[in-house]
């Protein structure tokens, strides 16, 4: 079995679910005693929060390098970002280290295309709804079309993610209004909706709605684990 580095803490709330996720993966894989061999990383995210809102991504990319230089030489054998948002620093974080990264958003894209999604919609903070990193890289990789909720609904889902779900808070009137958003984005052609942050499965599930849901958390999982049993 391979060892899986993780850069955790972006929010620790979602990080509960990646390890959660990998080693119960591993156990459905191997049975018995079996879990996941792993290094976590565990950033102050009060810090990295900080910087992303005033737009410092190159001091992100420093902290996360860092971060992931001591996963890689604690021995892990490939490298997983515990959250969307960073995947923008995820080229200068790719150049600090010589095992692989494993890119949220191509294990998200795989798993829609060979589903048949042809047009997707995403729920993330403003920063990967906005920017290119993320959806650019889905578009350009698949083919498939990402669609984005209008600006007051980015504005209400970003507020949630940051105000809420980080902080471990979980509201029903929160959940109402992402279900809103999730069917506005149905009605303009969406044949899906990404959780593209990985609090947000702490909020949604796919039983509180008929739109098909990608956990962006529970795919990244699940494709670490074939990589380190490897698949």
């Amino acid at each position: 079995m391979k060892t899986i580095g993780l850069l955790g803490g972006m929010s620790w709330e979602s990080t509960v679910s990646y390890y959660r996720a990998l080693n119960e993966g591993v156990k459905a894989a191997l049975g018995g005693f079996h879990s996941a061999k792993l290094c976590l990383y565990s950033v102050d995210f009060a810090e990295i929060e900080r910087l992303q809102h005033a737009g410092d991504w190159d001091a992100t990319a420093e902290i996360l390098s860092r971060a992931a230089r001591s996963v890689e030489a604690a021995g892990a054998d490939f490298l997983l970002i515990g959250t969307n948002t960073m995947h923008k620093v995820a080229p200068e974080i790719e150049a600090s280290i010589s095992i692989p990264l494993l890119h949220i958003a191509d294990a998200t894209a795989q798993r829609l295309a060979a589903n048949g999604i042809r047009r997707v919609g995403l729920l993330g903070t403003r920063f990967t709804m906005e920017q290119d990193f993320y959806k650019g890289r889905i578009a350009e990789g698949s083919g498939i079309e990402v669609l984005v909720p209008d600006a007051a609904q980015r504005d209400l889902v970003h507020e949630v993610i940051y105000h809420e779900l980080c902080l471990g808070q979980v509201k029903e009137t929160s959940r109402q209004r992402y279900l809103e958003v999730i069917e506005s984005l149905r009605e303009q052609g969406a044949e899906a909706v990404i959780l593209g942050c990985t609090e947000i499965a702490l909020l949604v599930r796919q039983s509180d709605t008929a739109v098909p849901l990608y956990d962006t958390t529970a795919i990244h999982a699940e494709e670490a684990v074939k990589w380190a049993l490897g698949g």
